[in-house]
């Protein structure tokens, strides 16, 4: 594979003055790629010059770095030491920002540094009279506001552990979170905006508490600022009743691998897996990406659209941790046909603007030039995530939104609350790729055989431990379920379940999830590349593809959105079938091409090509109340019935 073009490069006195060159000199390299290698031959080192770097405040040091008995599931981090996750993100004060809060209704509220401690006091007081003690679970259901910030840094305070989810799930997808978990504490809303419509909250709050007898108090925020009777609210108590000021807080130092987090896996395959992760693990973790992939700091202001009910609302709230303010957004992120977020941009002077692949391609297909109707000149990197950012996409970036920008997309998961490979201030921004693998972790693409190869598609996987590696999955006796998501394939070495490519020039390209592969006549496809081709054509909105089962082979099978709800006829048909076959290989053209009003997405946004899988073979989708959007898989019905064409 060729070396894809560069887009954008930093100026030297841009990368000079990076965290990331920073600290790359102190540790004697002169470039990132030695610096990367540095990090992966010496990896105990790293990890200790990061906390030396960072600032990170040890209550008690660690007796050593890393201790590692056996493959890498053996590693145990930073063995005695004691910390704060709160605390480094309280030990910030002043009357500047630590919170913007903006809602889609034109509601602006800003919490600063000093405000924010007290009111985190007074939460953590609060839970404390309610009997919340260290590894107790809280729980929240709530829109993306500050309450829920304050929440999670009261509860972490004390040793108590969060969970979140937004305020769109349903009350099965709550209760088959929470109810595993069993928390003490609930924290919720009156109700939330999305789209133009107040939407209200607490008769969802009302069925979770009937199903979850753990809850002793059901905290309720006024969020949509109308008036809360709280008579229907099983133990309810109001948001300020609860958090009363007058409190001076104290944060618990913990172990390095206390839980902080429990997340979830999508559930789009059965009951979602609760996923812990440690308090040192997630902060360190953190804190590089943070410094050195993103370089942010003090003086930026960071927006990351994202619900309480995804990881990247766990990462952009660590953005605090190195001072910058962050920015939260909760509504549609296509209100005002996809400004208002632009309008946001330029009213916050938002210097890191993150959001998700669709967002980008939806404004494309809608004609959406914010560059042109806003000033954007305060934003200096635009990240994306959350599915695979298209060659195209980044085109439309730097013509449509800055030409002078940063354009990192970023690829992890909730799995490990952080990244495998993202930005870098020092490097180059290539179309279509991923800047650069991550620091400290061997991340690898290996064949079917298990060796790592370079410009060669495979399995993305990380050969050595990291400190964000999960703790363990809530009741997993043994470990097996943990054990068997991440290491059957290659037994010691994690796989990500990404189907991915290493460059020859150091960066990464991701083609979608390996469990989604298409393997027609044995050859295995990832369906962004399918995707990235249709959705090129104007009459196209969006696409999903799938390998169906058919005639002791595999065929593919591309259902599509159509634009205006205008027809697929044969000419269309034939067009897509073209600018496949032409850009591609013929393998990867689809034998049927199907219309659908809609494709089923979880609830952070993200389509689920393994449900759609199932229903065209009639087989059971496990968990429907994972999916926002579940009576769209009604229109993927019968298609097993269909002929080749």
């Amino acid at each position: 594979m060729a070396e894809n073009p560069i887009l954008w490069s930093p100026g030297k006195d841009r990368a000079e003055k990076s965290a990331m060159y920073r600290f790359m000199k102190a540790q004697g390299c002169d470039d990132f790629e030695s610096l990367h290698q540095w990090s992966l031959t010496n990896t105990p080192d790293f990890w200790q010059a990061l906390c030396d770097f960072a600032g990170v405040d040890f209550a008690k040091e660690a007796s050593s770095v890393v201790d590692q008995p056996g493959d890498i599931t053996t590693a145990r981090w930073f063995e005695g030491a004691r910390l704060s996750f709160p605390a480094h993100i309280l030990r910030h004060s002043g009357a500047r920002a630590a919170i913007v809060f903006r809602g889609e209704s034109g509601v602006r509220r800003e919490v600063s540094f000093d405000d924010l401690n007290l009111q985190v006091a007074a939460v953590a007081a609060g839970l404390k009279a309610a009997g919340v003690k260290k590894g107790d679970r809280v729980a929240a259901f709530l829109p993306n506001c500050p309450e829920a910030i304050i929440a999670m840094l009261g509860a972490t305070s004390i040793g108590a552990i969060w969970s979140s989810c937004s305020p769109d799930f349903g009350i099965n997808g709550v209760v088959d979170r929470f109810g595993q978990i069993k928390p003490k504490v609930l924290f919720c809303a009156d109700g939330y905006f999305y789209n133009g419509k107040r939407i209200e909250s607490l008769s969802a709050v009302g069925g979770v508490l009937d199903k979850i007898s753990s809850i002793e108090h059901a905290v309720v925020v006024p969020f949509t600022g109308e008036a809360v009777s709280l008579d229907d609210v099983r133990a309810g108590v109001h948001w300020q009743d609860f958090a009363q000021s007058g409190h001076t807080l104290e944060c618990v130092p913990v172990e390095f691998n206390h839980p902080l987090y429990i997340m979830y896996s999508s559930g789009t395959t059965g009951a979602p897996k609760c996923i812990v992760h440690g308090t040192g693990g997630t902060l360190v973790q953190h804190m590089k990406e943070h410094l050195l992939h993103c370089d942010i700091g003090p003086d930026d202001r960071v927006f990351y659209f994202t619900t309480c009910g995804w990881m990247m609302w766990n990462w952009l709230v660590s953005a605090l941790t190195v001072g910058a303010t962050i920015v939260l957004y909760d509504g549609s992120p296509f209100y005002e046909e996809g400004r208002a977020l632009w309008r946001m941009a330029q009213e916050e002077k938002l210097t890191v603007f993150g959001t998700s692949a669709k967002f980008i391609a939806a404004l494309e297909k809608n004609g959406v030039r914010p560059g042109d109707e806003f000033d954007l000149s305060s934003i200096k990197t635009i990240f994306s995530t959350g599915s695979v950012l298209a060659p195209e996409s980044f085109d439309y970036v730097y013509e449509a939104i800055a030409a002078d920008v940063q354009l990192a997309s970023i690829s992890g998961g909730t799995d490990i609350i952080s990244c495998f490979a993202g930005g870098n201030p020092l490097l180059p921004v290539r179309r279509g790729e991923l800047q650069c693998l991550a620091l400290a972790m061997q991340v690898e693409v290996f064949n079917d055989d298990g060796e790592a190869v370079i410009g060669e598609n495979g399995e993305l996987v990380c050969s050595n431990a990291f400190p964000s590696m999960p703790v363990c999955f809530w009741n997993d006796p043994g470990n097996k379920q943990y054990h068997a998501a991440y290491f059957e394939r290659f037994p010691g070495v994690w796989a990500q379940g990404d189907y991915a490519q290493v460059t020859v020039n150091g960066g990464m390209v991701i083609y979608g999830r390996s469990d989604a592969v298409l393997n027609p006549g044995g050859v295995r496809i990832g369906t962004a590349e399918i995707y990235r081709q249709v959705e090129r054509l104007d009459e196209v909105l969006e696409s999903i593809a799938i390998g169906q089962d058919w005639e002791d082979d595999v065929r593919v099978i591309l259902f599509v959105i159509m634009r205006d709800d205008s027809p697929l006829d044969d000419e269309v048909r034939a067009k897509i079938c073209r600018v496949i076959r032409e850009n591609t290989t013929p393998r990867h053209v689809p034998s049927k091409i199907v219309a659908v009003p809609e494709i089923p997405r979880t609830i952070s946004g993200k389509i689920v090509e393994l449900a759609v899988r199932n229903v065209v073979h009639g087989r059971p989708v496990n968990n429907v109340d994972a999916l926002a959007n579940p009576g769209a898989l009604a229109h993927f019905k019968n298609i097993a019935e269909l002929e080749a064409e």
